[in-house]
């Protein structure tokens, strides 16, 4: 029998862990962990994901701040504001919601925030301490640090003697995810769009992560026998046995016939996707913890 791995249950263990740590530090120094998030626009999405994580903060006994910009908001009063954050005290973790409006450059406003508030991970320093194997002073991307608990989960902290292999080579997610799982002794592969017969490189994978962005791309005769298949894909279909216009989620990889041949799967959604913002908050309560002279709980 297939293992279904249960990322809402892992976040949940996560979170309550988040929640302990937060509640320790505020009786130790008086001070919660503070997370600013920044929202431009009024994109329907970004706002439902601001709204869960703000919610999630609140949750967690953080002093949770949300930022809502009008959609004409300029570079300049973007990263003034990223500016004021940066040196606000209070503020240990920083988020600025992407996709931004197409007329701000996302990068420089990624890169303005501090490296030590940038919970996101996503800034040039953070992957570069990841890049060289330092993952006790950076913050690591929040969705391969969360795919990477779920790997964790089925294989232990030691990957000594598996393939892996990563279909995606992302900034965001791909480059993150191979290095993590390098740094547990896997022997990676990174695979792409120019892969040459990427189904053979994928089943060679004892843990397969897919991370493309092509609904079902990956099929049961991808899948190593007993393999764990980490599906981080999130896209929509119709879904016509639902009713006329109805769609559904699904991941990357065709979860029925693979989970046939895999001896663990995440589902979709339900796998990686709950992760994210858990490890968003792990972020931010390892920051506050630095920031305030502590020692880091670890996830």
């Amino acid at each position: 029998m297939v293992v279904v791995i249960d990322g809402k249950a892992k976040a949940a263990s996560v979170t309550d862990a988040v929640r302990d740590a937060a509640e320790r530090l505020e009786n130790e120094t008086g001070k919660k962990p503070g997370l600013a998030v920044v929202i431009v626009g009024d994109d329907p999405a970004s706002h439902a994901y601001v709204n869960s994580k703000s919610k999630m903060a609140k949750q967690c006994g953080f002093n949770s701040v949300q930022h809502t910009l009008p959609e004409e908001t300029t570079q300049q009063e973007l990263a003034a504001l990223v500016a004021t954050l940066n040196v606000d005290a209070s503020i240990h973790g920083i988020l600025v919601q992407l996709p931004l409006p197409k007329h701000l450059d996302s990068d420089p406003i990624i890169q303005s925030i501090l490296p030590e508030k940038d919970v996101d991970g996503l800034s040039v320093l953070n992957a570069g301490k990841l890049a060289v194997g330092d993952l006790k002073t950076g913050l690591l991307s929040c969705t391969p640090a969360g795919a990477m608990l779920l790997v964790r989960s089925i294989h232990g902290d030691d990957l000594s003697g598996l393939n892996a292999v990563v279909i995606g080579r992302s900034n965001l997610f791909g480059k993150p995810m191979g290095q993590l799982l390098l740094n547990a002794n896997a022997t990676v592969t990174m695979a792409h769009s120019r892969t040459r017969d990427l189904a053979s490189v994928c089943k060679s994978a004892d843990i397969l992560v897919a991370a493309v962005g092509r609904a079902q791309m990956v099929k049961a005769d991808w899948v190593k026998p007993g393999a764990t298949v980490i599906d981080v894909g999130i896209n929509r279909i119709p879904a016509p046995e639902k009713g006329e216009g109805k769609s559904k989620l699904v991941g990357d990889v065709a979860f029925e016939e693979a989970s046939a041949v895999a001896a663990a799967i995440t589902p979709v959604p339900g796998g990686v996707g709950p992760m994210t913002i858990a490890m968003l908050m792990a972020n931010t309560v390892i920051a506050a913890h630095r920031a305030l002279g502590k020692d880091a709980p670890t996830f």
